[in-house]
């Protein structure tokens, strides 16, 4: 049931509401703005009570620089126990023989894992930015593209997404890629992790696969697990689809050698202290996901994301890859309806939509104000909604921006977004 504005002030911060009264109300202001309005950014998603109540919890005061049973500070009794726990239950979730659950977040587990496994001027050949891939894949602004000399692979069809794996393997045999990079950002269809695999062996490459995004489907059994098909390496943030706390992680299939590496990669030589009361937050999303009950959200999130396809199919509007096999979605706003992504981002946002603009495929307008818009379904997933909802959801993101400049009819759509989203609160927990 939804909490009035009294029940909500006296429930949550009451610490904070006595010392802080001006970072109060930003709280205050986040929690319902995520009870009224709907996160469709297919990055976000709503953690359990659980994983709020670990990032607060009293691991935040503890510095635990160095691993399990080999701290250089002392009082580490439950700090270990709990990273252990942690590392465990990663290791059965993704079938793996280890796991390095310190990384802060996702950028900092791929730069940890770079430095492990190469050596400055080594070559990578990983997914191309503007077909999907992700920043830390080498893109030119980046500072990893000063160290590492990336090249880059791309779809062959921009229409359904597919891979063009014979120019992939010109490149891998031309170039001598020392790693083998897949993984991305905003692409919509599941990567054939055996061809990959093919291809890396040839040129004598290392296979590391970035799942920040699809982590949780992998959990949930809905997607592949790279690792079944000879990958190496695998990070991933435990945020997103896994809906646990931010944080990163770094997952090896088999060899020690690799994984001695990341540990030293990670502390000392990137981090220093790992943030306890996070790999606290991590160790529980990590047995929400192990349960039946996670399994059955991953399956509803497919299902609510081809729900939103149909309609955006229905409806005239191209989505990049032609559709999903996953949980997001990138549609082409401007070229179907006139509206660029960053106008569309701002409209949507203010009927309660929350999605981010993002670039297609060979986009000829500006990154910031691309000509696409990346939504998933996540977060609504969370929130218990089903495809009648998904596809009611879609039917008002267009009538929204072909409606842009309506006040009226934005208002109403913003009632009726509101009126979805309270009757879908956000739950504690999905494990019974």
């Amino acid at each position: 049931m939804r909490m009035s504005e009294h029940e909500l002030k006296e429930s949550l911060y009451p610490w904070i509401e006595k010392e802080d009264i001006e970072v109060f109300n930003t709280l205050i202001g986040e929690e319902r703005r995520e009870e009224e309005g709907l996160e469709l950014v297919p990055s976000e998603n709503y953690v359990s009570r659980a994983v709020r109540e670990a990032n607060g919890s009293v691991f935040t005061n503890k510095y635990s620089e160095g691993y399990p049973g080999k701290r250089y500070y002392g009082g580490q009794d439950f700090t270990d126990a709990v990273e252990r726990i942690a590392i465990a239950r990663a290791k059965t979730l993704f079938n793996c023989e280890y796991a390095n659950v310190q990384p802060l977040s996702g950028a900092p587990a791929n730069v940890a894992m770079y430095f492990a496994l190469l050596e400055p001027g080594d070559t990578i050949l990983g997914m191309d930015l503007s077909h999907g891939g992700h920043l830390t894949h080498g893109h030119p602004v980046t500072a990893l593209a000063k160290i590492f000399r990336f090249v880059r692979y791309k779809m062959k069809n921009i229409e359904t997404g597919e891979i063009d794996f014979d120019e992939l393997r010109a490149t891998a045999l031309r170039e001598k890629p020392k790693m083998i990079l897949v993984g991305f950002s905003a692409y919509s269809r599941e990567l054939e992790y055996a061809k990959f695999v093919e291809i890396a062996r040839e040129v004598g490459a290392i296979t590391v696969a970035d799942m920040a995004h699809i982590a949780g489907l992998i959990a949930g059994k809905v997607a592949r697990n790279p690792f079944d098909d000879g990958f190496d390496v695998i990070t991933t943030t435990t945020h997103k689809t896994l809906r646990g706390p931010r944080g990163g992680m770094i997952l090896t299939r088999e060899n020690e050698e690799y994984a001695k590496k990341i540990d030293k990669s990670v502390f000392p030589g990137l981090q220093g202290g790992p943030h306890m009361h996070l790999i606290a937050g991590k160790a529980i999303a990590f047995k929400e996901a192990a349960t039946p009950q996670f399994q059955k959200y991953t399956q509803q999130i497919l299902k609510n994301a081809k729900a939103m396809e149909d309609v955006f199919r229905r409806e005239g509007v191209r989505m990049i890859g032609g559709g999903t096999s996953n949980h997001l979605i990138l549609a082409d706003v401007y070229g179907s309806l006139g509206v660029g992504g960053k106008e569309s981002q701002a409209v949507l946002d203010e009927v309660g939509l929350s999605l981010n603009m993002n670039s297609i495929a060979d986009d000829t307008r500006s990154p910031m104000d691309p000509s696409g818009i990346r939504f998933g379904t996540p977060a609504m997933t969370t929130r218990n909604m089903k495809e009648k909802e998904a596809t009611r959801v879609a039917e008002l993101m267009i009538e929204t921006l072909r409606n842009k400049d309506d006040a009226n009819k934005k208002a109403e759509i913003k009632s009726e977004i509101k009126e979805i989203c309270l009757a879908h609160p956000v739950p504690d927990s999905f494990i019974n």
